[in-house]
């Protein structure tokens, strides 16, 4: 199985256990003298079969990503990483651009005045240049999903 097809079972896996975790809940409890739909034992078995499923994939997934190189100097793990970062940032820099450029209406002169305290322009470039840096390591790491076997 190929480390792209794995990421792809591992979010089906807990969308299911979601889906289970809810079905768990609404039979949880019923009206005294009623039956619950769906046997809670029953959905508890369920979910932990999918949890040990999980954990394991998890496992595989996380074992390959440590052992495969993505360039000379990192590992994919470590690329997942800087992919996190470069994303944290380029979002904080758009979000304060924005914030810093949003203008006030005033209406008499005695109204507060304000006045942004950075370089919008400076900010969205940077944050631009970020996405562009971000979409091409993105675009790398999925590539070598693709082309990476699951490790056991």
């Amino acid at each position: 199985m190929k480390l792209a097809e794995a990421l792809i079972w591992r979010s089906d896996l807990q969308k299911r256990f979601e889906q289970v975790k809810y079905r768990l809940d609404n039979n949880s409890k019923i009206q005294e003298g009623e039956q619950p739909s769906e046997q809670p034992a029953d959905l508890l078995k369920e979910m932990d079969q999918l949890l040990s499923q999980l954990g394991l994939l998890i496992q595989q997934i996380n074992r390959t990503n440590n052992t495969v190189m993505l360039d000379d100097t990192r590992t994919l793990a470590d690329a997942l990483v800087d992919r996190d970062i470069l994303s944290m940032r380029r979002k904080a820099l758009a979000d304060l651009a924005q914030s810093a450029s949003i203008r006030q209406d005033r209406f008499t002169r005695s109204e507060v005045r304000f006045i942004s305290t950075v370089n919008v322009a400076e900010l969205q470039r940077e944050a631009d240049q970020l996405a562009k840096t971000h979409r091409e390591l993105d675009t790398r790491i999925q590539e070598l999903n693709w082309l990476t076997s699951l490790l056991d």
